[in-house]
């Protein structure tokens, strides 16, 4: 009797089977606009339209528990998130003292996998952006309001890949009362 395949091969198949398929988007996007600042408002917008549907796949099958802080919700986007969807665990590092800053240090980059540098006319573009889309979308979601960035890009001859998150404010719970 056969096995069926398990999960962890097709996990690694279908990241696979992304990374190229972005490649390709990410070419044909680099071919429709001339300017890298168009691109990188393009793949931001496609992220940031799969954060808000992806955070409901993460929620359901994470069993992750509401997070009470800015590090605790950027911990479980590095160990949880990262490591569910792109198969990597960034690190974490807080880069404000008001502790609402922090960078996902990525030495290994998935999405870069078939990449072997951006061409000198692309230099402004940020092949990754679609990652700072998905995390921004996500926390909207979640309620929590955040600039997303490329701090620093392998692609662009920096020694590793890190992405800031600045959480701008965290939106209010609010109770309603019922008027009688």
């Amino acid at each position: 009797m056969s096995r069926p395949p398990r999960r962890k091969d097709n996990h690694k198949i279908s990241r696979e089977l992304f990374v190229l398929t972005y490649g390709a988007l990410v070419a044909q996007l680099c071919k429709d606009y001339e300017k890298d600042e168009d691109v990188n408002t393009w793949l931001d917008k496609m992220g940031y339209s799969i954060g808000i549907r992806l955070i409901d796949d993460f929620l359901a099958h994470s069993a992750v528990k509401k997070c009470h802080s800015y590090s605790e919700t950027a911990d479980m986007i590095a160990q949880v998130a990262f490591k569910m969807y792109l198969g990597v665990t960034p690190s974490v590092s807080c880069s404000s003292a008001a502790g609402n800053e922090f960078s996902l240090i990525l030495d290994k980059n998935p999405l870069v996998d078939f990449v072997e540098e951006l061409p000198a006319e692309r230099a402004s573009l940020c092949y990754c952006n679609l990652l700072c889309g998905v995390i921004r979308g996500a926390l909207e979601m979640v309620h929590l309001t955040a600039e997303v960035t490329f701090l620093q890009d392998r692609l662009k001859g920096d020694a590793v890949t890190e992405i800031g998150i600045r959480f701008l404010r965290k939106a209010e719970d609010r109770k309603y009362r019922r008027n009688k």
